[in-house]
């Protein structure tokens, strides 16, 4: 197992660079420059601007310093924004996008489970086709509708912009955990109708447990492996999913700072705010795979055995 996790951490280490490799190549392919505007129209304005930034270096040693500078954890100064650091930004925005995320993906998990327990207890039944109906729409429609939807049927009585209290929550949260709720819902419910169908679940009713016991302390855990294997697939698609979220309900996080870097063509922001997402759901997926192995031994025992 620690042979595993070794591995696993060298080969985050290696996509990270990859992805720090290929976004920094990305930006330096793109048309035109970040000093494009009505401000750097003056050749001598533009030159120093150059030389502040490092613009005016070879791409090459570009790439190594900014290397270097990852290495000590800094992403650089913005350009659009004189005086203000991407690690601002980043200070500044993560605890909301953080925030944001960690109750969707509470909100969509335990719904999720809910949802898909029920759902096969019920199962071949109006409340499985009802659950299940939803479930399909809630995979169907793209977040980003969704909230516009939201926003035009609560407009009148919850707050849509910003992120100041627990009601401007409710219609971001919903719009983002909705699509991962549907995912969990109907993995549960395919998972745990299988898990009641074996054996020691019918020696679990024989001894005359109740259904939740047997649920609880004997299926559950089974059924929630495979949740336990796309978790953090998820995680990675309702922080990606909240760049849009954040951008329509006008809140404060890193996905706005990265629309605007966009719009601006902010190179270190943008390559800032990428590396600093990728590096969370690289870690994200890492530790979800390790808790996996943890909770299912056949796992450990098969990676032995291939040793």
């Amino acid at each position: 197992m620690l042979k595993y996790v070794s591995r696993r951490f060298l080969a985050m280490l290696l996509t990270l660079w990859v992805i720090i490799t290929a976004t920094f190549t990305l930006m330096h392919a793109v048309p035109g420059s970040p000093l494009n505007s009505e401000q750097t129209t003056n050749e001598t304005v533009r030159a120093n601007l150059e030389a502040y930034f490092g613009l005016d270096q070879p791409v090459i040693d570009q790439y190594f310093s900014y290397l270097q500078s990852l290495m000590q954890f800094e992403f650089g100064p913005s350009i659009a924004q004189p005086g203000v650091s991407v690690n601002d930004l980043i200070a500044r925005g993560f605890p909301v996008s953080l925030e944001l995320g960690v109750y969707a993906i509470a909100i969509a998990l335990v719904s999720g489970v809910i949802l898909g327990v029920l759902s096969a207890l019920k199962r071949n039944g109006l409340i499985d086709y009802t659950l299940m109906t939803f479930a399909v729409l809630g995979l169907s429609v793209p977040n980003f509708i969704l909230a516009a939807l939201l926003i035009h049927s609560f407009k009148d009585c919850l707050p849509i912009a910003t992120w100041q209290s627990w009601q401007h929550m409710i219609l971001p949260v919903f719009a983002l955990a909705t699509s991962p709720m549907a995912i969990i819902a109907r993995l549960t419910r395919s998972t745990m109708v299988d898990v009641l169908t074996q054996d020691y679940i019918r020696t679990a009713q024989a001894k005359g447990l109740s259904p939740v016991t047997i649920v609880v302390k004997h299926a559950l855990r089974n059924g929630l492996m495979p949740v336990a294997t796309i978790l953090g697939t998820l995680i990675a698609g309702v922080l990606t999913g909240s760049f849009v979220i954040e951008k329509i309900f006008a809140i404060p996080g890193i996905g706005r700072y990265f629309v605007e870097g966009i719009n601006n063509r902010d190179y270190p922001v943008i390559m800032g705010t990428t590396i600093f997402y990728s590096a969370i759901l690289l870690v994200m997926l890492f530790l979800v795979d390790i808790v996996y192995g943890f909770l299912d031994p056949r796992i450990k025992l098969h990676r032995k055995e291939g040793h």
